[in-house]
């Protein structure tokens, strides 16, 4: 069953470059998502017992090509279904260059659920480039100069991290006489640390790339939410396509574990978090407060699951909670921007009362994020935070800090009178009900969180109630602390605003990565 995983949307996407102009194929279509997301769920209830492998031609064993499902990849296959059945409807009546957009959207899902399953290291670097060939054109999707001209720069910088993969699995072939990840991590498992140094160092700076580890943080949120962008694409860009690259550190962490740097990506992790919400503070655009804290949000998960324990469990859930609550967000963001016809945050008010349901969708996601008591985020940041150094949970909390302050700048959209003038439109059902939907999950996600952990991870946790209030009790003071530095602080503040627009050049971004490679290779040295 495992390939027609990846089969099923590239047949999709070529029915819909032709047919996607008719409203009957755009129905098959979220049909078609809605069993594949069904499938995926199957997918994750039989990896519960052992994992699913099915070999891609004549050849068995390592010398083949395998497709592998196991709890974790099941789990990232499930995540991406459900957001590509949530763009469907969304996008149900996108009318402009529809079956190019519609094609490409289908083309992602396959590469990335393909990269999920995949069992050995070259087609990985193969759905890799094919995912950012597609990120690429979607970047450049209204043919607008300017985004040319960051479409461009992202495939350049992706194509120079591209080779530090491949330079890398090169010399992983050479130690081990295969590409087959079972196959790798065994050899692996008993050879020297010395040997592996050079390999891990080049495939880690690869990956760390694409998880905006590297100090990316000016360059990245602003190729993935250009204001042109369609706002699917923005919501695939910040909350799905990311997670491939954390899933790809998960799995090479696992591959390389005698020599794996977990202290040294958990100082990153910190840093990206505080830097990324930072950033997001500086912002006045609200999806450029949202495409910072993606990098905020991804140095966080990067500390839970440096950490181990608790805090990995934590970490694995917060991948789930942030694709579920960003999307939302971006949807939310979208229909507000296309109501008020600005993405200024200081010139929007009234969505609650002028559309009180994408208001309640987006608030609910908003709750998510910052982790407010029996939502989502609250979860996984708890079980983060679970006995970890004092230092690391004060730095965590620092961050959690950074994003209740843009998120209270982010929360003034809701209330008060519209400052832009005219009629604003309402959005349509299709885009409102999926955002509904997941704004719902963002609530149940922190309802029912130890039973979703239990469901997606196989780990069987209990929330502490005591320890649970002494988190909502600083959460709570965090709140209060962060309106103050809002309304005293930020609000108003231009020196924050310049450095907000803080832009690094391609050679900038080519010189972060050397200097991370040669960091790294300190470190394990």
């Amino acid at each position: 069953m495992l390939p027609y995983f990846v089969i099923a949307p590239v047949i999709i996407a070529a029915f819909l470059y032709v047919a996607s102009t008719h409203n009957v194929a755009r129905v098959l279509a979220i049909a078609f998502q809605g069993g594949l997301f069904a499938a995926a769920v199957y997918l994750v209830l039989i990896t519960r017992d052992a994992e699913v492998v099915t070999f891609v031609g004549n050849y068995v064993g390592w010398l083949g090509i395998a497709l592998r499902a196991n709890r974790l990849s099941a789990d990232f296959v499930l995540i991406t279904t459900l957001i590509f059945l949530a763009i469907s409807v969304y996008s149900y009546r996108e009318k402009k260059d529809a079956p190019l957009m519609w094609f490409l959207l289908f083309i992602m899902e396959a590469s990335l659920i393909g990269l999920f399953l995949s069992g050995d290291l070259f087609s990985i670097f193969v759905l890799v480039e094919v995912n950012t060939i597609v990120t690429v054109v979607l970047v450049m999707y209204d043919r607008v100069k300017r985004k040319q001209f960051y479409g461009l720069v992202f495939l350049m910088v992706n194509l120079v991290a591209a080779q530090f993969y491949l330079f890398g699995i090169g010399y992983v072939y050479m130690l081990s006489g295969a590409l087959d990840i079972q196959r790798v991590t065994e050899v692996f498992a008993g050879a020297s640390t010395q040997s592996l140094i050079l390999p891990y160092a080049l495939i880690m700076t690869s990956v760390a790339f694409k998880c905006t580890l590297i100090p990316l943080f000016s360059w990245s949120p602003k190729v993935r939410v250009y204001p042109e962008s369609p706002t699917v694409v923005q919501a695939i860009l910040s909350g799905l396509q990311i997670k491939s690259a954390v899933f790809l550190f998960l799995q090479f962490q696992d591959v390389f574990r005698p020599v794996a740097a977990m202290e040294f990506f958990l100082v990153i992790g910190i840093i990206s978090g505080l830097f990324g919400a930072f950033m997001a503070i500086c912002q006045s655009d609200i999806r450029m407060i949202l495409a910072y804290h993606t990098v905020s949000q991804v140095g966080l998960i990067i500390v839970g699951v440096s950490l181990g324990g608790y805090s990995y469990i934590g970490g694995l859930y917060h991948i789930f909670s942030h694709a579920v609550f960003k999307t939302t967000l971006f949807f939310g963001a979208g229909m507000i921007i296309g109501a008020y016809r600005t993405a200024d945050v200081y010139k929007i008010r009234g969505v609650m009362k002028r559309m009180p349901l994408a208001g309640v969708a987006t608030g609910l996601a908003v709750l998510g994020i910052v982790g407010a008591p029996f939502f989502i985020g609250s979860v996984s940041k708890y079980f983060i935070s679970y006995e970890i150094p004092l230092i690391v949970n004060a730095a965590v909390v620092i961050i959690s800090l950074g994003t209740i302050i843009s998120f209270v700048k982010f929360s003034s959209v809701f209330f008060g009178k519209p400052v832009v003038e005219g009629d604003l439109s309402l959005p349509e059902k299709f885009k409102t009900a999926p955002t509904l939907i997941l704004g719902a999950i963002c609530f149940a996600g922190g309802i029912f969180g130890t039973q979703m952990i239990q469901f997606l991870f196989g780990y069987s946790v209990e929330v502490v109630v005591f320890s649970y209030v002494q988190k909502s009790a600083i959460f709570l003071v965090s709140v209060g602390a962060g309106y103050l530095i809002y309304r005293y602080v930020v609000k108003g503040n231009k020196l924050l605003t310049r450095v907000g627009g803080v832009y690094f050049s391609f050679q900038s971004i080519c010189i972060a990565i050397g200097v991370f490679f040669a960091v790294l290779m300190v470190v394990l040295v």
